[in-house]
């Protein structure tokens, strides 16, 4: 079986004034990561690991900033978006593994919704996504609290057609 590994990035700042979207989940906090779409900075990364490994352009090509149809946009349908033009080039995703950096709020009382949500999106089994979180240790923007990160891994595999 033909298979592909990618991998994803994403930060945003945080600001006040905007809901706090992490995997597909509101969760309550005094503030939101900013981003033209809703900000989404898990559902980025992992959207980024799956156009890298399907050999797409980047999520910034496929749904650019510059593009008024994408503001506010809701990242848990671009991540489906993703997925749609992944399996239009013959891959399906296998699994996806994706850490979260914040110093807070914790993450580990939502994990088990956002895994649910990210596996819909992707149209994949909920055991088949893992979601951790860490913290930045203090160190650098991310541990002054000051936003937040996301790394992703993915694997494709290929679609056999008869």
């Amino acid at each position: 079986m033909t298979s592909r590994v990618g991998i994803g990035y994403d930060s945003h700042r945080l600001i006040e004034g905007r809901p706090l979207i992490i995997g597909g989940v509101t969760i309550p906090f005094d503030k939101g990561l900013y981003g033209h779409s809703d900000g989404d900075v898990l559902l980025h990364a992992i959207g980024d690991a799956v156009c890298g490994a399907a050999g797409l352009p980047d999520i910034g090509q496929l749904f650019p900033d510059t593009a008024p149809q994408w503001k506010d946009a809701d990242s848990w349908q671009l991540l489906h978006d993703i997925a749609e033009h992944a399996k239009a080039a013959g891959w399906q995703v296998g699994n996806v593994d994706a850490v979260l950096i914040a110093e807070q709020p914790k993450i580990a009382p939502h994990v088990p919704q956002m895994r649910s949500r990210i596996a819909a999106a992707l149209e994949i089994d909920v055991g088949q996504v893992n979601v951790r979180g860490k913290t930045a240790e203090k160190l650098g923007p991310v541990g002054a609290g000051e936003g937040m990160e996301a790394h992703a891994v993915c694997l494709l595999y290929a679609l056999i057609t008869a």
